[in-house]
């Protein structure tokens, strides 16, 4: 086994160290770029101003929305008193570093469904929910939040890409190492991943063991015509080791 990981950069050192420790060669190639949005117009409230629960999306969410409230222009400064909700565990974790107690998806489910059954989720009645996430990301959990009678605001606190690769070189020096195990922690990442491998390659795509997240993205995956799938249903390290059988 051969391993293609794919976090954006920064994000990939536990898995690469984790299959270092079992002897498990790797090869890193981000293929999700994510940079900060734009300072908040300090003359208008703060997305986390009085908040009664606040969720966030990613370890990236915790880690862009941190830097913004450390800013000198921000008109907020610290984290505010609330009850805070993880999606995943590298969510949880990413929060923890900044001595923050928060509830995560079940383990069997680390994702938007997984967190909509918590039970603090339930009874929402009027509360002001703020979800720190990327622009663009899926509308699920407002819609499911907003039905049960919760006031939704979103803090996007990043903006993701796709890193300028040449596809043909690129899938050249993945199959020269003999890549035949590629991890997907994300939809984006499977995107920009089907739209660099060229047509001609796409067969070897086809070959290789796909490691996704959640059903959602393995879904995807299937419509893209890719066969050897497995869900991990989470996309932190021991999940993606247990779909791996490591």
């Amino acid at each position: 086994m051969k391993v293609l990981l794919t976090r954006p950069e920064g994000r990939n050192q536990s898995m690469v160290d984790a299959l270092h420790e079992r002897g498990i060669a790797n090869w890193v190639t981000p293929l999700l770029s994510v940079q900060a949005t734009p300072a908040l117009d300090t003359h208008t409230p703060h997305p986390l101003d009085a908040a009664d629960m606040i969720i966030c999306i990613s370890a990236n969410a915790v880690s862009f929305a941190a830097k913004a409230l450390n800013a000198s222009d921000s008109s907020l400064t610290a984290w505010p008193t609330a009850q805070y909700f993880a999606v995943g565990h590298a969510t949880w974790e990413a929060l923890q570093q900044f001595s923050i107690s928060a509830l995560e998806a079940p383990d069997d489910c680390q994702q938007t469904e997984g967190l909509l059954t918590l039970a603090p989720l339930q009874q929402i009645q009027g509360k002001k929910i703020t979800i720190i996430r990327g622009v663009g990301g899926r509308e699920t959990l407002a819609q499911q939040l907003t039905a049960r009678g919760a006031h939704l605001r979103y803090w996007e606190v990043y903006q993701r890409g796709c890193p300028r690769l040449d596809g043909r070189l690129t899938v050249q020096q993945w199959q020269d190492f003999g890549v035949d195990t590629i991890v997907i922690t994300s939809g984006e990442i499977l995107h920009n991943l089907i739209h660099l491998v060229p047509k001609e390659l796409f067969a070897w795509l086809r070959s290789c063991h796909i490691i996704v997240p959640s059903n959602r993205v393995a879904a995807q995956a299937h419509a893209f015509g890719l066969t050897q799938v497995t869900n991990a249903n989470a996309a932190n390290s021991n999940a993606v080791l247990n779909a791996l059988k490591l």
